[in-house]
């Protein structure tokens, strides 16, 4: 943001259940960080904006443009999911309630197992620590949920009725997502430019931070309609 904010007016957006926003809901699902992201902007008093999301995040901005196009000036997604089966098999097992129930007894050891698990995640030192910190501020119950509700979502059906500048970027090492979702995006919507990462994996803004940073911005600066 602290780059992108040479040129650009930017905005943070926590999910609910997630960060800083509220934590007291029942649902906890794709849709609802949907009409989230309307409602941000409505409060605000943004017309139309670029829409920028990483993983699930992605996945909730594309679904914007096709919910609510007059709020898309253009779409990034990094490393998100098209199709939820594409997450992979250790989140999608947490659809299943036995799963579920353990990480919810359990949830300190897997805080715990993701920071041992992070080189095989991302290249960054300083990553156990951003994980950690984000994981402390996430509720479990918004975290299965939503999980689950990705792992339903398909957008390939409507990609067609996107008519808004779109970018994807993926890297070819991601293990969270598999990085051929750039297919069904590119089939869904030809125009799509695409940019692959063969360095990174799931976290590309931190596993190459430089040509990740100069790719965005040449999208956000030179695409059709940028301002």
């Amino acid at each position: 943001m602290a780059f992108l904010g040479q040129g650009f007016r930017t905005y943070a957006l926590d999910f609910w259940g997630f960060g800083e926003s509220g934590k007291k809901r029942r649902t906890y699902q794709v849709p609802d960080f949907v009409t989230l992201v309307d409602q941000f902007m409505d409060k605000l008093g943004i017309s139309c904006a670029s829409l920028v999301g990483h993983s699930m995040g992605g996945t909730v901005s594309l679904a914007v443009a096709l919910n609510y196009p007059e709020r898309a000036e253009r779409v990034v997604i990094i490393s998100s999911p098209i199709v939820g089966s594409s997450l992979a098999l250790p989140l999608k097992m947490t659809c299943y309630r036995s799963v579920a129930f353990l990480l919810f007894t359990l949830f300190p050891a897997f805080r715990f197992g993701m920071r041992m698990a992070w080189p095989l995640i991302c290249k960054d030192p300083n990553f156990p620590d951003m994980m950690d910190r984000d994981l402390s501020k996430t509720t479990l119950e918004s975290f299965l949920i939503s999980i689950a509700s990705l792992r339903r979502t398909d957008l390939r059906p409507q990609l067609h009725h996107i008519s808004v500048p779109v970018m994807g970027m993926f890297g070819e090492r991601d293990n969270i997502v598999n990085p051929n979702q750039w297919k069904p995006l590119q089939e869904g919507v030809p125009q799509a430019r695409i940019e692959l990462f063969r360095n990174a994996g799931h976290f590309i803004m931190l596993d190459d931070p430089l040509n990740f940073r100069l790719k965005l911005k040449d999208f956000l600066s030179n695409s059709p309609g940028a301002n």
